[in-house]
């Protein structure tokens, strides 16, 4: 099915290497091993012991992030019954490139140390973040988009996360440690812009395609544990060490549990006959991980982080029941993964949940626990209303650069010499992998097909 327009024998490869070359020269350049991860540095210092390098409280929470981003991401979108090779392996494709390019690009923002990057375990963590944001843009053009016009994206997506985070962590000094904000509203509204600008009228040449099969949502569903389970890791991967992390981590437990039976309660209301729909369990059990991104690490409470993941279980149900095919109809945005509903709405919730939180935080509830969370406030420099707002304004922030952001990326990407599949084939994994019994299975059709017309004849 591949024709000259979607053949990679020449782009993929030259994008590819020139990328990784200029990354090799970059990385060469300006990064270098930090305190803990430098073999000079580190020996130089004054430690009791090895164990009190960063890598063996940081190490556990990455492996989860990496697991998450690599499986989770990647089986959570083999759903397409045509799409399971595209689905994991341009996943693993962009976030191996995203993953380099975030350690270059945040450590730009977040400031240099005499003209280098210094990296270790928690830069490992971040750019697994940063990836993760660019993986849920994927999840809203999947199937209609080419490895190429992938990476493109994801070299513009990495670069404005970067400075969004840095507006809203450091000008703004919001709090967001689970990337309510940074990771998951500005990756959804990123990807629903490029998709609305990528606008396909003819798409439904590819219907018969956009849809799953018992086998292919059960793979997905493997996507969707491994990220349930491991969710708590995600927010709580680069909190303060002691009991910030221990709340989300515990936060975000309680919240995804929360989710998880309000998910399946608003699936069976929701249908006329009562039966569970998988896209549904698959996509909105994993909304309250979502939606304690940004106050998993304030004093939420655990009763309060369950009402949180309840809600977000709710709202995410009724966006893929009723809110995307008006999306798709009413203003063209072609939401493949329904990012809109397992991240843009949740991450949303979990902002003005945030922005509640810090507004009512005293010293009373944190004690000398506010240092950690909110240490302008702990300090006496802002006040907790101050603090609300802030958080407030940096999701106005995320949006709008978000909105912005995917409207200019996308009319990059529309740019023909990137080989975009064409309307009728969408949603087709052959257009770009080698599929073991592919000619067969052609054959097979072939022979069925003229013998139904030698019937009708």
């Amino acid at each position: 099915m591949t024709d000259a327009a979607t053949n990679m024998r020449l782009k993929l490869p030259i994008v590819c290497f020139i990328l990784q070359i200029i990354l090799i020269i970059l990385f060469g350049v300006l990064v270098q091993y930090d305190h803990d991860t430098d073999a000079k540095l580190w020996h130089k210092g004054n430690h009791s012991s090895d164990y009190e390098n960063d890598f063996y409280y940081r190490y556990p929470s990455f492996q989860d992030v990496h697991v998450m981003i690599f499986i989770g991401f990647g089986f959570l979108m083999t759903f397409l019954q045509r799409y399971g090779f595209s689905s994991v392996g341009f996943n693993f494709l962009i976030a191996a490139f995203s993953l380099q390019w975030a350690t270059l690009m945040q450590g730009f923002v977040h400031g240099l140390h005499g003209g280098k990057i210094h990296i270790g375990v928690e830069n490992m963590i971040n750019a697994d973040f940063c990836t993760g944001s660019v993986l849920i843009s994927f999840g809203a053009v999947l199937g209609k988009t080419s490895p190429v016009q992938l990476l493109i994206m994801a070299i513009f997506e990495v670069t404005l996360f970067a400075v969004n985070e840095f507006v809203l962590l450091s000008l703004l000094g919001a709090k967001d440690a689970g990337g309510s904000m940074t990771i998951h509203t500005f990756g959804a509204y990123f990807g629903l812009m490029v998709t609305r600008v990528l606008y396909r009228p003819n798409l439904n040449k590819s219907k018969h395609r956009n849809g799953s099969v018992y086998h292919s949502d059960l793979f997905a569903m493997i996507g969707t544990i491994y990220l349930w389970m491991f969710w708590p890791s995600f927010n709580s991967a680069i909190t303060a060490h002691g009991d910030d992390q221990h709340r989300t981590a515990m936060n975000t437990y309680y919240s995804l549990a929360a989710c998880t039976l309000s998910t399946y309660g608003m699936s069976a209301l929701t249908a006329h006959d009562g039966k569970l729909d998988m896209v549904h369990i698959q996509n909105a059990a994993l909304a309250g991980g979502v939606a304690a991104g940004t106050a998993g690490e304030m004093m939420l409470t655990p009763y309060g982080s369950m009402i949180v993941g309840f809600l977000a279980g709710i709202i995410s149900v009724l966006g893929f029941k009723y809110l995307s095919p008006i999306l798709e109809t009413k203003l063209k945005i072609q939401d493949t993964c329904g990012v809109h509903n397992l991240h843009g709405m949740p991450g949303v919730l979990g902002a003005i949940v945030g922005a509640i939180t810090a507004a009512v935080a005293t010293a009373d509830v944190y004690g000398g626990g506010m240092k950690d969370v909110f240490p302008d406030v702990a300090s006496g420099k802002i006040g907790a209303s101050f603090q609300g707002a802030m958080q407030a304004a940096s999701l106005a922030v995320t949006l709008g650069m978000a909105l912005l952001g995917g409207l200019i990326v996308g009319f990059i990407l529309k740019l023909p010499v990137f080989g975009a599949p064409s309307d009728s084939i969408c949603y087709e994994d052959n257009i770009y992998w080698e599929v073991p019994g592919e000619e067969g299975h052609e054959e097979q059709l072939t022979a069925v097909h003229t013998e139904e017309a030698e019937k009708l004849n």
